[in-house]
């Protein structure tokens, strides 16, 4: 089975909310800032709850904030 990689356009949702803040956004979440700044640097794939609770912040679909691309070994 071929690895995943979950891309993420927080960064730029943050920044058309007003220019939000990592912190902010993981006060919102109910997450800690180190998780937010590991997620928009698409080290750490969040779970799917933690997803869902992203995407209602910027009231946007899932897909719209995230994305799933198969990465070729």
């Amino acid at each position: 089975m071929a690895k995943t990689h979950v891309r993420n356009n927080i960064r730029v949702l943050r920044f058309h909310h007003g220019e939000m803040t990592q912190q902010a956004l993981a006060e919102k979440v109910g997450v800690t800032r180190q998780t937010i700044v590991a997620i928009e640097k698409e080290k750490y794939s969040p779970s799917l709850e933690a997803a869902f609770k992203i995407a209602a912040v910027f009231e946007e679909p899932l897909d719209a904030v995230f994305s799933y691309e198969p990465v070729s070994r």
